[in-house]
């Protein structure tokens, strides 16, 4: 199946974003913190052609084709995220009059690599190029978190779509997500990013990601700051009741990291870079409680295969885990993590 094959007329205009892992900054864009979000070599594409007042839009992963009028309200599909950016634009005073789109993509769902954010871009770059509409990248991703904040309803930061429509392949985006200033950082030469996979999917992630911004919400609130990045000294943060004292203890050591994490960048200090990665996930783990006992042993199980260091990405309460490998032990470390985890797909 194509475009053509669909709609019965040719695409006009094609546009592609990619996946991301964070390497560090969880849980801290939507505390104004700082984070390091690199893109993944797996792809949405989008392909753009025109409609009238309506949305269509035919995803070949789950093989269907659905429409909708402009204005619609949400209904918890996929269709609800292109017709979010339909939105996002028309309120910016784009006259997009609506649109027809073909998916195709290599991201996995409910991995945590922010599958949304890059359809969401992907569908945003190819509607630009389609009525050729005067968009910056950085205008695109904030279009991007209002269509997915505003109209689907999912109360995310800035982060994925940052990612997806600035990372460079190879590095890692350096965002302060208060200001929006970035850069592009090399991750050291002899290493992959890999992304592992048990396929857990997400219990009961919407629930808990909602509970833990109100924790961090009411945490900044008790301590009369503006946000939780705003707070310096970690002593300050035992002061509070549990849990929200777990919780700052998380996003302020997280900022923490993140700055120490690009300074390890800067000098090529792999090791330090990888031990702040597993910092990252025992801080997820323990003080965030946002990890899960099969991801716990799977980052265990990637340390001890050779991995500099590993951590959930995303959310948590499922998802993956990003490991940091020397490409030298590729092999042993592949092998290694398969017999322990047969069902585990490495990316």
């Amino acid at each position: 199946m194509g475009f053509q094959e669909v709609f019965g007329v040719l695409p006009e205009a094609s546009a592609q974003a990619p996946g991301r892992v964070n390497l560090l900054g969880e849980h801290t864009d939507y505390q104004e913190g700082y984070v390091l979000p690199t893109p993944l070599p797996y792809l949405t594409r989008v392909e753009a052609g025109r409609a009238e007042g309506r949305v269509e839009a035919y995803s070949e992963t789950l093989k269907e084709l659905r429409a909708r009028p402009l204005g619609s309200p949400p209904q918890g599909d996929f269709l609800d995220y292109l017709l979010g950016v339909v939105w996002a634009l028309r309120q910016a005073g784009h006259p997009v009059p609506g649109a027809r789109l073909y998916i195709r993509s290599e991201l996995p769902m409910g991995a945590g690599l922010s599958s949304s954010a890059a359809l969401e871009v992907a569908a945003l770059k190819a509607l630009r190029a389609l009525f050729r509409l005067p968009l910056s990248d950085l205008e695109v991703a904030l279009l991007a978190q209002k269509a997915e904040v505003d109209y689907v309803g999912v109360r995310c930061g800035i982060m994925d779509q940052m990612a997806a429509s600035l990372g460079e392949a190879g590095k890692a985006l350096f965002l302060d997500t208060r200001t929006l200033a970035h850069e592009n950082l090399p991750l050291p030469p002899g290493v992959r990013v890999v992304v592992l996979d048990l396929g857990l999917g997400r219990r009961l992630a919407e629930a808990g990601y909602n509970e833990r911004r109100q924790e961090a919400e009411e945490a900044a609130r008790r301590l009369g700051v503006r946000s939780l990045r705003d707070v310096a000294d970690l002593c300050l943060v035992e002061s509070l009741p549990s849990p929200l004292d777990k919780r700052a203890r998380h996003i302020v050591g997280e900022n923490l990291r993140v700055l120490r994490g690009v300074e390890a960048l800067r000098r090529g200090d792999v090791k330090a870079f990888g031990e702040l990665m597993t910092q990252s996930h025992r801080s997820l783990s323990q003080d965030y409680e946002v990890s899960l006992p099969e991801l716990d042993a799977l980052v265990e199980a990637a340390l001890e295969a050779g991995a500099h260091g590993a951590k959930l990405t995303g959310a948590g309460f499922g998802g993956a885990v990003v490991a940091l490998v020397p490409e030298e032990h590729m092999e042993v470390f592949q092998s290694a993590l398969h017999a322990g985890f047969p069902q585990l797909r490495i990316l």
